[in-house]
């Protein structure tokens, strides 16, 4: 098992969490982004630069997905496929992305898409707090315990 990171988007906050973990539990732990990250030096931390580009990351990070990875993603199209390729996908905020509710997750995207592309403002996501990152560690030290 691996954990791929969509790194473009992923907040520092995140990053320190998992390379945490990775060091803790000897996971291997990809980031994939389309600039360059630095990342700490370690046998269990790598960084994959793609080209720029609409969802080059995602694309990567499909084509090296073995079923049981996980995926550290907001983006929910990215999270579809991951769930469709036996891999699983965990928000930065902490939220799982499911079967059951991954279809409804992408209507209500492309609703809001639709909102934004009329000229109507639906305001993006809340400022992430000490609640989202203690969510978000929880989870994915309870997936590294038990792997669920």
């Amino acid at each position: 098992m691996q954990i791929w990171v969509d790194a473009d988007a992923c907040p520092k906050e995140v990053k320190e969490i998992l390379y945490r973990a990775a060091e803790r539990t000897g996971v291997r732990l990809v980031l994939v982004a389309n600039k360059y990250l630095h990342v700490p030096r370690s046998p269990w931390i790598a960084f994959m630069q793609v080209e720029s580009g609409f969802d080059k990351a995602d694309a990567e990070i499909l084509k090296k997905l073995l079923p049981g990875d996980l995926v550290i993603t907001s983006d929910i199209p990215l999270a579809s496929e991951v769930l469709k390729g036996g891999g699983h996908a965990l928000s930065a905020r902490g939220e799982w992305f499911s079967e059951e509710d991954i279809a409804a997750r992408l209507t209500m995207r492309d609703f809001l898409d639709n909102l934004r592309g009329s000229g109507i403002m639906t305001g993006g996501p809340s400022v992430m707090n000490q609640n989202d990152r203690q969510t978000f560690s929880n989870r994915l030290d309870r997936f590294l315990r038990n792997g669920t």
